[in-house]
């Protein structure tokens, strides 16, 4: 499937629902696909002017761990219960079927369309982040086979909301550390959610050992408070309810590797640097964290990569503290028949593979789904190639020269870095597609690999990294909603398109130059100019 796996935001999950507690709650019409379906009911009018639902039994939900399409059979009885399907979005008033010949022209739709009143027959587009119900018929006798076991339902981006099937009780706090001016925010914080809200706050084990903290009496009793963890020993997945980070991008990152499968809301305030990916002010920190845990909140599903690491076993045994892995999840799977070793990482901006080191050329192959598109060949020290999700289009992708992308977009991005190459363009490719890059067989030099600017390890000959859209996204808060936030954090961030502005004409001025330019027409009519040799007229 091309379009990549359906996040797990809408079915029972673990403790609640895939977020810890939280899932997103649904506001606005029906969606598109819904009325496709005539599963929706606002906006489409009476009943009469519905279309009619499938014949038979209903499909079947897809199952919460697997949503594939199923194959479209050409069986008799799908054929019938296609030809029964009509959808008035797409086909008008026509009745579409394979049985009945389509005569004439379907009647002429806009493509960016939805249903309106039910006393107009024109279509006028929604405030969706939805592209637009397409077209599926072509010229007057062509259109796309209709398989209704393939339909699924896909919230619309722009009415994700948060809600609580609990109140939450445990909050993940993430610090900045080394950063002096963040403990007095950490200590306001952390006082506000157990003494105001009564929750159950967890800190990194590090973080409480700050000078600063040790040293401050008044702050003893909350400390004691604490649950505390360390990284790559202590699996917190489970018991986390909301994440808060205070501090820059890269809390937010981190935030992303603890969490190797579901990830709990995240509230990020911006205290750090750049702050791209977080979006709230700490002034007013009471009141924004106090509508979080109301569930009043809308959130934007950052998409995360899937990756695959593959290595031959070389006769270097892998060190595992107490059967977890580097990365945070359970030990490394080792094939003693085969000779692999696999880890997996979860990665929130991008995955970098660069030749290191080495002065040779960085020589690596990339095949997406099984078919070998490109080789990689970069001549300089950081040359390689970025594999970067719509988040991390605003990072490292966008220093060496790709677009960026709204996070909403379902997509995975390809940029070289430094590629010996003239017309070696990034490129996007589709959310559903599986990359899968190698060290080519004629290269010099190994290549390394690093997932969100950590876990860098060496990559060799018959080594190989798979790398895929993750069913697990990252459910980021948002101040208003993820288009204003996204645009916003381009002109404040990274002061997008800003240039000074050109000055307007003077009223004097703008006659004098109108006489002008009636001047220069009027010359102009007389006959072309005559240029001697010395540049005169």
């Amino acid at each position: 499937m091309l379009g990549g796996p359906a996040p797990r935001a809408g079915w029972p999950w673990g403790r609640g629902w895939p977020w810890g507690r939280g899932r997103p709650r649904r506001r606005g019409p029906a969606s598109d696909c819904e009325r496709r379906r005539g599963g929706g009911t606002r906006g489409l009018g009476p009943a009469s002017e519905r279309p009619p639902r499938f014949s038979g039994r209903s499909p079947p939900r897809p199952s919460t761990t697997e949503m594939e399409q199923e194959t479209v059979s050409g069986s008799a009885e799908l054929r019938a219960e296609a030809a029964s399907y009509r959808c008035s979005a797409c086909h008008g008033d026509e009745d579409w079927g394979l049985g009945h010949p389509i005569r004439g022209r379907a009647k002429s739709r806009s493509l960016s369309a939805a249903p309106a009143l039910a006393s107009t027959r024109e279509f006028r587009r929604t405030r969706s982040l939805h592209g637009p119900c397409p077209v599926t018929t072509f010229g007057p006798k062509a259109c796309v086979l209709q398989n209704p076991q393939t339909i699924m339902h896909i919230q619309d981006p722009a009415s994700q909301r948060l809600t609580w099937n609990k109140s939450p009780k445990s909050v993940l706090v993430i610090k900045k550390i080394r950063d002096a001016s963040l403990l007095q925010p950490f200590k306001e914080l952390c006082v506000y959610l157990m003494e105001e809200n009564n929750m159950i706050v967890y800190v990194e084990k590090k973080v409480l050992e700050d000078p600063a903290i040790v040293s401050d009496d008044r702050f003893g009793p909350v400390k004691r408070k604490f649950c505390t963890f360390r990284e790559d020993y202590d699996d917190i997945s489970n018991q986390i309810d909301l994440i808060i980070c205070l501090g820059g991008d890269g809390t937010l990152l981190y935030a992303s590797s603890l969490f190797q499968g579901s990830v709990p809301p995240v509230m990020a305030f911006h205290l750090g640097s750049l702050g791209f990916l977080t979006p709230f002010n700490f002034e007013n920190f009471q009141s924004q964290v106090t509508q979080v845990i109301q569930g009043n909140a809308a959130v934007v599903l950052r998409s995360r990569l899937k990756v695959r690491v593959v290595k031959e076993l070389r006769g270097k045994k892998v060190a595992v503290p107490n059967g977890i892995s580097e990365n945070g999840v359970l030990a490394a799977a080792l094939d003693a028949e085969v000779g692999k070793q696999v880890m997996q990482y979860q990665v929130l901006n991008e995955v970098v593979i660069d030749r290191g080191p080495s002065s040779y050329l960085s020589n690596v192959d990339v095949y997406l789904d099984g078919h070998l598109i490109t080789t990689v060949q970069g001549d300089a020290c950081p040359a390689g190639v970025i594999v970067s999700t719509p988040t991390g289009s605003t990072a490292y992708a966008a220093a060496a020269g790709a677009s960026m992308i709204h996070p909403n977009v379902p997509a995975i991005m390809l940029t070289p870095i430094c590629p010996h190459s003239l017309s070696f363009r990034p490129i996007v490719v589709p959310a559903g597609v599986e990359l899968k890059i190698m060290l080519s067989p004629e290269a010099r030099n190994t290549v390394w690999v690093s997932f969100d600017g950590r876990k860098r390890q060496e990559v060799r000959h018959g080594d190989s990294i798979s790398i895929t859209t993750s069913r697990y996204p990252l459910p980021s808060i948002c101040v208003r909603d993820p288009v204003s936030d996204w645009f916003e954090s381009l002109a404040q961030c990274l002061h997008w398109n800003v240039r000074k502005k050109q000055a307007h004409f003077a009223e004097d001025e703008e006659d004098a130059h109108e006489e002008d330019g009636a001047g220069r027409a009027g010359s102009q009519a007389c006959g072309p100019a005559v240029c001697t040799r010395d540049g005169r007229t």
